[in-house]
């Protein structure tokens, strides 16, 4: 998924719990399945990461060559400007675009 284009808060906002709870009927359902979907994209964009920043990754590098290299900076500051996982997922939550599967009671 494109988390690049994405339309989440990139600061703390106040949330009305009526409304995430009116997603499952229960909070702690919507949190969990928040939680779960936020652990996902956080997976996804550190892998991600990994992968852009693996280019630069050099077996004789020294700590001056490391801070030196703008590219690799310019990339990390682009991903530390993300909104953080759990408002894209919440994000996703409000706007139903997670799925969430409750297993069944015996």
């Amino acid at each position: 998924m494109n988390y690049k284009h994405t339309t989440a808060e990139k600061n703390t906002i106040t949330r009305n719990l009526v409304d995430i709870e009116s997603e499952t009927g229960n909070i702690y359902e919507s949190i969990v399945a928040v939680s779960k979907r936020a652990n996902q994209i956080n997976v996804e964009l550190k892998e991600e990461l990994s992968q852009k920043l693996q280019s630069f990754a050099l077996p004789h590098d020294t700590l001056e060559e490391i801070f030196e290299n703008r590219e690799q900076i310019e990339i990390s500051k682009f991903y530390e400007k993300l909104p953080k996982p759990v408002a894209i997922a919440l994000e996703e939550f409000m706007e139903q675009k997670v799925y969430n599967k409750v297993p069944e009671q015996e």
